[in-house]
């Protein structure tokens, strides 16, 4: 069994947060929309909301990092099936419902699934190009001589 890397979990978080954040401004044209969402919604401001929206990125990043060993397909596809299950379950069927903006955010814009998926999608980058790097080229363990 493999030991996790918390360190390149934790980084690969925060790297897919900023690139989530990146794709968000470059559909929506607004800088930490989730944070500002998250701030209003709970009354705790946008610092909470920012604090928030960056640890749920590094609780994602970690939990891909967890089980990625373990499920199925070529590595370059795991955080996509990753991203994709967790855009489904969490944020179309659970989070914008939630919101009032209907399954999928259908009632915001036809362009809601779209973007929250490329937004995931982005997020995965790191995960593809460095998180997985552990799996397919893990590390060396030192020899047990008796």
């Amino acid at each position: 069994m493999n030991n996790l890397n918390w360190k390149k979990a934790i980084i690969a978080g925060i790297i897919g947060t900023i690139l989530f954040d990146i794709v968000g401004l470059l559909f929506t044209g607004q800088w930490w929309d989730i944070p500002g969402l998250l701030g209003s919604k709970t009354g705790l401001g946008l610092v909470y909301g920012i604090f928030g929206h960056y640890g749920n990125g590094i609780l994602l990043a970690i939990l891909y990092t967890a089980i990625a060993p373990h499920l199925w397909g070529p590595y370059w596809v795991r955080p996509l099936i990753f991203v994709t299950a967790e855009t489904i379950a969490l944020v179309w069927l659970f989070m914008l419902p939630l919101l009032g903006a209907g399954v999928a955010g259908i009632n915001q814009s036809p362009m809601t699934p779209v973007v929250t998926l490329l937004r995931h999608f982005a997020f995965a980058l790191p995960l593809i190009f460095w998180v997985n790097q552990e799996f397919i080229n893990p590390p060396k363990q030192a020899e047990v001589t008796t």
